[in-house]
């Protein structure tokens, strides 16, 4: 990204990776209950990592950031004895997804803010330069 005003760059890219992660999110919570999924495992926590992005001309200030990766948590499904679900296995268990309600609202509020606090900052940055040439031009 080269413009004349980097630092929305460096907004733009994190609205962007936000906007993502709240996706991710919002497909956790939908799927909190899904017992079976395409590969006939339970759905599996989705996780989002972000990764620096490097400004070429001048390496030792950051460009923004992006999506590195969105990976699958590592934790096992959470057994509940359930023996008259369809997907109760021999003993009766039911194996549901690893999502944590509380913790996906905690993370989409601290996403959401983020977003917000990125959006302020493109705001806040388009009216600096527009005062600014404004100012230049005698207004």
């Amino acid at each position: 990204m080269s413009s004349i005003i980097p630092a929305g760059d460096i907004s733009a890219s994190a609205l962007s990776a936000e906007r993502q992660r709240l996706n991710i999110i919002a497909q956790n919570i939908a799927n909190v209950n899904t017992t079976k999924g395409p590969d006939g495992k339970p759905y599996r926590r989705r996780e989002v990592v972000f990764e620096e992005m490097v400004n070429a001309a001048t390496p030792s200030q950051g460009a923004g950031v992006k999506v590195a990766e969105i990976t699958q948590s590592k934790r096992e499904p959470i057994k509940v004895y359930m023996p008259d679900h369809p997907q109760a296995d021999k003993d009766g268990m039911v194996s549901f997804p690893n999502i944590n309600i509380v913790e996906e609202m905690a993370d989409m509020m601290t996403a959401s803010r983020s977003y917000e606090a990125n959006l302020q900052s493109l705001r806040v940055g388009r009216q600096m330069f527009t005062d600014s040439l404004d100012m230049g031009m005698g207004k």
